[in-house]
């Protein structure tokens, strides 16, 4: 039976607009599968955004207390948003989704991308692919503390040294305003910088999100697959015509609500002393974009 009046976890943002996380991949079904979960174990999950406008941290630190709230779920943290939140942590159980904010060093739950890349080059190595790159936005690459790079360099080792082809990473190094503010560029690859990459190291099947690619690869005229094999690493066309990873987003937002009331039954409270990451698996799919040769 549902509680007449569930206590509530806060789900907490740090965005640069209320929702404008909610326009992004992956963010909306962490909230997604976090309510979800939370309904289920008799809980209400409540959103919070720590810049509005107005509130400050120590404001909303004393709403929260002050209103019974002592879950917190930190999630869907811009990149440029700081690197510190200051709240009364030994009054509660936390759980982080993704790697912002570093501090403080709370439990977290994420995709597990350095073991998806690596998932990836594996099943595109056994249909019969050699010259394998990954094209990937610099931004996205950070905010995952470069586990898509470490992935595909670790697996890369497999494979002969002249077969080695350096990953893409867009844009380029400086400015870095670039690629560290979240939506203050497009996050398709640059036509010309990818073209020469192509000319140069002549990939068999490119690794990426196909929407990063797929505006440059039609401009450039080129046909997926005769020209080129594609993986997408965030797969969402489940009909067969793209091959790739499907990133279980929705599970990362469940397991995190999981955790944390067991945290708080447990009467859990306070920065770890040893914080924890808990990594979420992707699930293959093949698709024509990437046939077997």
């Amino acid at each position: 039976m549902p509680r007449r009046n569930p206590p509530t976890i806060a789900y907490v943002t740090n965005w640069n607009t209320r929702l404008g996380w909610k326009t992004v991949t992956a963010h909306p079904q962490f909230y997604a599968g976090a309510e979800a979960a939370a309904r289920s174990l008799g809980y209400n999950l409540e959103h919070f955004w720590l810049r509005e406008p107005g509130l400050t941290q120590e404001e909303l630190n004393r709403t929260l207390l002050s209103s019974g709230v002592n879950g917190l779920i930190i999630a869907s943290h811009g990149r440029e948003m700081g690197d510190a939140l200051q709240f009364d942590w030994e009054k509660y159980a936390a759980i982080k989704i993704d790697y912002f904010p570093h501090k403080p060093g709370l439990h977290n739950v994420t995709n597990d991308q350095c073991e998806i890349v690596r998932l990836a080059v594996r099943r595109v190595i056994s249909a019969g692919y050699r010259r394998i790159g990954l094209v990937m936005h610099r931004g996205w690459d950070h905010a995952v503390d470069n586990t898509w790079s470490v992935g595909f360099l670790c697996e890369q080792e497999t494979l002969p040294a002249n077969e080695h082809i350096p990953a893409h990473l867009f844009p380029s190094l400086h400015p870095i305003e670039l690629w560290l503010d979240e939506g203050k560029s497009a996050v398709e690859v640059e036509v010309e910088s990818f073209s020469r990459w192509l000319e140069k190291y002549k990939p068999e099947v490119i690794l990426s999100k196909a929407s990063f690619v797929m505006p440059a690869i039609e401009k450039l005229g080129l046909r997926i697959p005769r020209d080129l094999a594609l993986a997408d690493l965030f797969l969402e066309d489940l009909s067969g015509e793209q091959a790739g990873v499907r990133q279980n987003h929705n599970a990362v937002g469940a397991i995190a609500v999981e955790l944390l009331t067991t945290q708080l039954q447990y009467g859990k409270f306070g920065v770890p002393k040893i914080p924890t990451t808990t990594f979420v698996e992707g699930t293959w799919f093949d698709g024509s974009s990437c046939p077997h040769r």
